[in-house]
């Protein structure tokens, strides 16, 4: 038997005190190194860090992609110069997005988009997401509004139009010529200025005159596109029907060939009235002798057509007639909005339309 350690007695005062605890093992000197200390820091923050990206990734993904508040379908406008948390109020007060306006903040920088948001007048889709807005706004997807300019309108009344629409910007600076207009239906984003929106009515109609000029028959006694538009916008106020404008162009033709008066009621109107509008009312029997640049009774001009007229009447129908007409009433409005310079292509007093001017 192993003996035991002897006991030495201790007084109870002894016995109360806590016994003596070793102290614990020093560290080394590689661990109290100042530069494994500061690395230990950097990688507890780059993993906290990472941590926090990584979830903050994830909440942003969900969020670009989660589907907006929209109910349905609604076109916003964004004026311009309206900074990126303009934007976001705009936004947010018509719906298209949530009330945590940061959220779209932050998905424009996440998405490097600030520099790339454009005003103007947008459609968003239902339930669109933050990532479907940004897009439409950083691609510049705006809405375009059909504007229809009806055939038989003067430039006087177009420019009118155009002035009562509310979508354009800014007044015409300048009349433009009859006959430089093309009706058509045409698309606009808002804010176009009305000087644009004439300027490309003007380059569509010399485009497509020119293509139908072209086109023409050379026989016809016209010698410039826009005699040819002149000729065709008498034509088309002389006869709301389309079946009978082959017809009264031939006797047209057949008249300047012959050099006979052409004799058109439009032209009167026109030389009466102007580019304001119809005259309303009979002509009186002491206007038709009343002289004009327009009036084909003792003088010539009315106005123009549209786009497909001009070429009906570049290749008149075969007749030797110099007589007949329409049984159509007045078109004087359409007529004068193509209708050349006045004075320039007006016939001669005796009311022909010579060849050398027409």
């Amino acid at each position: 038997m192993s003996e035991r350690p002897p006991i030495s007695p201790r007084s109870p005062r002894a016995a109360l005190e806590p016994e003596r605890v070793p102290p614990p093992p020093k560290r080394s000197a590689r661990a109290r190194n100042p530069f494994v200390v500061f690395g230990n820091a950097v990688i507890t923050i780059v993993l906290v860090l990472m941590i926090g990206a990584g979830g903050i990734y994830v909440y942003g993904k969900q969020k670009l992609e989660a589907p907006g508040p929209l109910q349905e379908d609604k076109v916003v406008n964004i004026p311009a110069r309206a900074g990126m948390t303009d934007i976001a109020d705009i936004l947010q007060r018509e719906g298209v997005i949530d009330n945590n306006r940061w959220a779209f903040i932050g998905s424009v920088f996440a998405l490097k988009a600030r520099s790339e948001l454009k005003p103007g007048e947008y459609s968003f889709q239902k339930s669109a997401s933050l990532r479907d807005v940004i897009g439409t706004i950083v691609e510049g997807k705006v809405v375009q509004h059909a504007v229809t300019i009806p055939e038989g309108l003067t430039s006087e009344q177009i420019v009118a139009r155009l002035s009562e629409n509310d979508i354009f910007a800014g007044a015409v600076r300048e009349m433009p010529r009859e006959g430089t207009l093309l009706p058509e239906t045409y698309k606009f984003p808002r804010g176009t200025s009305r000087d644009q929106v004439i300027a490309r009515m003007q380059q569509t109609q010399k485009r497509v005159l020119a293509e139908i000029w072209e086109r023409r028959n050379p026989d016809i006694p016209v010698k410039t596109p826009e005699q040819l538009v002149t000729l065709a916008s008498i034509v088309e106020k002389e006869t709301g029907k389309a079946d009978e404008r082959s017809r009264v162009a031939a006797v047209f033709v057949n008249r300047l060939r012959q050099r006979i008066k052409l004799q058109s009621d439009p032209t009167i109107i026109y030389g009466l009235v102007g580019g304001r509008g119809t005259l309303g009312r009979p002509i009186k029997r002491s206007e038709i002798q009343q002289p004009s640049p327009y009036n084909t009774y003792p003088h010539s001009q009315a106005g123009s057509p549209e786009k497909a007229r001009p070429q009906c009447r570049s290749g008149p129908a075969g007749s030797g007639a110099v007589d007949g007409g329409a049984s159509g009433g007045s078109a004087i409005v359409q007529a004068r909005r193509h209708a050349p310079e006045p004075r320039r292509h007006a016939p001669e007093p005796d009311g022909t339309w010579p060849g050398k001017r027409c």
